[in-house]
């Protein structure tokens, strides 16, 4: 599916990642039962702060898979209207409590003060939105692409990360490597 939406009005064309870069612990935690819980109270919390808003809400990244270890954030991305349209969605979540953390070209994320739960938005249909539920739903499913994740995160934590960002590059070539097997296992 190709991306063809045009936004009503021009989009951010930077990076402004709010508060700058941020030296930061990870840590893997064994999964925890309770992450699912965490999510459904965060999706009420959202879809109450967007009252009167035609949202899409998932959970993805790792605490969304069962078994597979994680930093001990809940990911959410939550599809609007027109990414651009910022008081449509922001002033909403603000209020309900989350944070401004990152605005860039079809992409802002808001997390909750204790950053355990980052909220990533996008507009309908964006591509980056299939792409975290591949890789979600092929982790789910597949025993052994789920332990190479888990084994590269784990491998990976022998390095100090200045920032998170970082990390979540260094993990990007088994990302790529596991969504290429889950497109291939989809057309079979």
């Amino acid at each position: 599916m190709s991306y063809s939406r045009i936004p009503r009005r021009p989009d951010v064309t930077t990076l402004e990642l709010v508060g700058g870069a941020e030296a930061l612990a990870i840590e893997l935690h064994s999964y925890d039962d309770q992450w699912p819980d965490i999510y459904l109270d965060h999706r009420r919390r959202i879809t109450d702060a967007l009252a009167g808003s035609d949202v899409e809400i998932e959970h993805i990244g790792s605490t969304a898979v069962p078994g597979l270890a994680a930093k001990p954030i809940i990911d959410i991305v939550v599809a609007v209207d027109d990414i651009t349209a910022e008081e449509d969605y922001l002033d909403g979540l603000l209020a309900a409590g989350y944070e401004l953390r990152v605005r860039e070209p079809r992409h802002r994320l808001v997390r909750t003060p204790a950053r355990d739960v980052h909220v990533h938005l996008y507009e309908r249909h964006d591509p980056a939105i299939d792409e975290y539920l591949l890789l979600r739903d092929h982790l789910r499913s597949d025993a052994n692409d789920r332990a190479l994740y888990e084994s590269t995160k784990r491998s990976l934590l022998s390095e100090r990360w200045d920032d998170m960002n970082d990390y979540a590059d260094a993990k990007t070539d088994v990302i790529l490597a596991i969504k290429a097997r889950a497109r291939a296992a989809r057309e079979q």
